[in-house]
């Protein structure tokens, strides 16, 4: 246990020591308050207030198509100053004005080939601009009750040409599904690279030291298998570090930057519990130690700094496959699909706390899964460990998949 310890030390003082470990994190947690700011930013390049309130926007209908009763307009709040005219003005009239500002913006109403065509001016055509749907509505609200009036028809008429519906969702599952889905895939998507990327540096950093020797001095001290418990428990405890820090900062970042109950469109807090909590580290935890030990094996399998992402590879893609079937099933949480996704050690860090997140997890789900990574963490470690206590000390070439499994297969060990 004390060699355990003193492993794990040290491997948290050679991470947090390193250059680019500071430079990556302040990236991050930089990136994380810009982001909280972006709001902020976006006003110091825009007027300071960016609703329409107070802009002057003169309507030109010369045809008079719309009778006289635009002058209703002033009377609905769309945050516009409207001035109706029946002059003729032309497009280079409207510019003149706008060069003036006299007015802001502008709207030219005409009878084209029997077709009512609306010109909408502004100073600054951007990218994205349009002509605003509050307008659209409501001139097209307008022409349809003068041409409705022009019938004759009673009110009970009108009414009945526009019926109010009412619409409702059910499903015949029992289990009904909980919590945002943009919150349940945005934590998902940060389990998945917390997970990834952390257990990534275990295999990085057996490699690096295998190139540097310092893994003599570490096996003449201590057995493989406190090495490679050490090392994973080691960065692990970094990782867990580096994902409280950057949930500080968002949170510090959300009460300093944005306005009060910005998010609540998009992270529905009431679901976000104590327990929920306490689930998803327990799965960052787990889902992190079978990843951390598979990019073990596959780090004590090469000698070269420049090999480790070739031998990485097929835990890779077993890693993006967990994370995808986990992903995509919460589409449809209530499936027989992601039910499985919870319980596969591969995906179930990454499925199960949304499933309880949702509330459609039940306390037999939870604890099967948890037994499930359990066991694999155990069978990982031992094959890990067997074929890492071989290969530690191997300078040559990359061991292959033959050469791993005869390692295993080894009594000797």
């Amino acid at each position: 246990m004390r060699d355990l310890f003193i492993v794990a030390k040290f491997t948290i003082k050679d991470m947090v020591k390193r250059k680019s470990f500071i430079i990556s994190n302040l990236i991050i947690l930089l990136f994380i308050v810009i982001g909280f700011n972006i709001p902020n930013i976006i006003k110091l390049f825009t007027n300071e207030d960016s609703s329409t309130a107070g802009t002057n926007m003169l309507i030109v209908d010369s045809e008079n198509i719309f009778e006289n009763t635009l002058t209703n307009l002033n009377e609905i709040d769309l945050g516009y100053n409207f001035t109706i005219t029946n002059e003729n003005l032309s497009f280079e009239d409207i510019k003149t004005k706008v060069e003036n500002a006299e007015i802001d913006e502008a709207i030219i109403i005409s009878n084209k080939d029997n077709q009512i065509n609306i010109e909408y001016i502004v100073k600054n055509l951007t990218m994205i601009e349009a002509v605003p749907e509050s307008i659209v509505n409501t001139l097209s609200s307008l022409y349809t009750n003068l041409q409705i009036s022009k019938l004759g028809l009673t009110p009970e008429q009108i009414q009945s040409m526009s019926p109010n519906f009412t619409f409702e969702m059910k499903q015949t599952e029992n289990q009904e599904v909980q919590g945002n889905p943009i919150a349940i895939m945005l934590i998902s998507i940060v389990l998945f690279y917390a997970i990834y990327f952390c257990a990534y540096q275990v295999s990085s950093s057996i490699t690096t030291e295998k190139t540097s020797k310092i893994i003599e001095t570490l096996v003449t001290s201590t057995t493989p298998k406190t090495i490679v418990l050490g090392k994973t428990i080691g960065i692990g405890i970094v990782g867990i570090i580096q994902i409280v820090a950057i949930i500080a900062t968002a949170l510090i970042s959300n009460a300093l930057f944005l306005e009060e109950g910005i998010l609540d469109g998009i992270i529905d807090f009431d679901n976000v519990t104590p327990f929920l909590g306490f689930i998803t580290l327990i799965y960052f935890i787990l889902g992190y130690a079978v990843y951390a030990l598979l990019y073990a094996l596959t780090g004590s399998t090469v000698s070269k700094p420049e090999d480790v992402q070739s031998a990485n590879g097929p835990v890779a893609i077993i890693v993006i496959i967990g994370f995808y079937l986990s992903y995509f099933t919460m589409m449809n949480p209530t499936s027989e699909l992601n039910q499985v996704a919870a319980i596969l050690p591969i995906s179930s860090p990454f499925c199960m706390p949304f499933r309880v997140m949702m509330g459609i997890a039940t306390t037999s789900e939870i604890l099967i899964s948890i037994a499930v990574l359990a066991i694999t963490i155990f069978i990982v470690a031992k094959i890990s460990i067997k074929i890492y206590s071989q290969a530690i000390l191997n300078y040559g070439s990359k061991i292959s998949l033959k050469d791993a499994l005869q390692m295993y297969k080894n009594k000797n060990v």
